[in-house]
């Protein structure tokens, strides 16, 4: 049986000013297992990417509880989000967010020199291995001005998986690109989660989000809907590394 790796429960996010209270999100329930490929769709607006960031401990919630792999994360400190967003999550942003003046393996290796349980060695081992499974490997001396925006995309996947993360994180990943190479992405993150990563992706395109297993829908900053695709299987449980 799967094992839990995010329990959301009773959370809220609430933005407020001298006289009016926003409920970005409003009593969210959410539990996403080891393995599973989630989806989380909405129209503009309605709290998709403000749940992406509490998920990613990005920024904090006003009520709620929040467990990652087990562990109690609602309420730690500062540093401990950083140290853990470093070790359990991986991020792909649509904006790519590569650094202009870093190599592709500088981009990728650049999380990972953050953490104190790695020496260069291992770093260099744990870049190759990742831009290996993004097919970026003769690209890795270059510069993001020299690729295109879906190579620069496979940079950023490649730059989210490198430290082998609990979970990776995907904000509207296809957005700032074309359809051959939103597809080529979309295919990446297939194969990511076939070879037993587990991703929740963010996106308004119907098409990417029935690419995962499950599909939940917001609106107004409440899930309105969690439902199952036609790709729902059992995946096995990866090793631990």
């Amino acid at each position: 049986m799967s094992k839990a790796l995010i329990k959301l429960q009773g959370v809220k996010k609430v933005f407020r000013t001298d006289e009016v209270e926003t409920y970005a999100l409003n009593n969210i329930d959410l539990t996403i297992n080891e393995g599973e490929y989630v989806s989380i769709s909405g129209p503009s607006g309605c709290g998709k990417s403000t749940l992406l960031s509490l998920l990613g401990l990005l920024d904090v919630m006003s009520e709620g509880q929040y467990t990652l792999a087990g562990h109690e994360v609602t309420g730690i400190s500062k540093a401990d989000r950083a140290r853990i967003r470093n070790q359990k999550i991986g991020f792909v942003f649509q904006a790519f967010n590569l650094i202009s003046d870093l190599s592709v393996e500088e981009n990728v290796e650049l999380p990972l020199t953050y953490r104190d349980d790695l020496n260069k060695e291992q770093r260099q081992q744990m870049v190759a291995e990742a831009l290996a499974k993004v097919d970026m490997t003769p690209r890795a001396k270059h510069y993001p001005s020299q690729l295109s925006g879906g190579q620069q995309q496979r940079v950023a996947v490649a730059r989210a998986i490198a430290g082998k993360p609990a979970i990776v994180l995907a904000d509207e990943p296809t957005g700032n690109l074309d359809s051959k190479n939103a597809d080529a992405v979309m295919d990446l993150l297939d194969k990511l989660h076939a070879d037993g990563a587990t991703i929740c992706m963010v996106t308004h395109d119907p098409r990417s989000a029935s690419k995962a297993q499950r599909i939940i829908e917001l609106f107004d900053g409440k899930v309105v809907g969690d439902k199952p695709t036609s790709n729902t299987v059992t995946m096995p449980q990866r090793a631990q590394s």
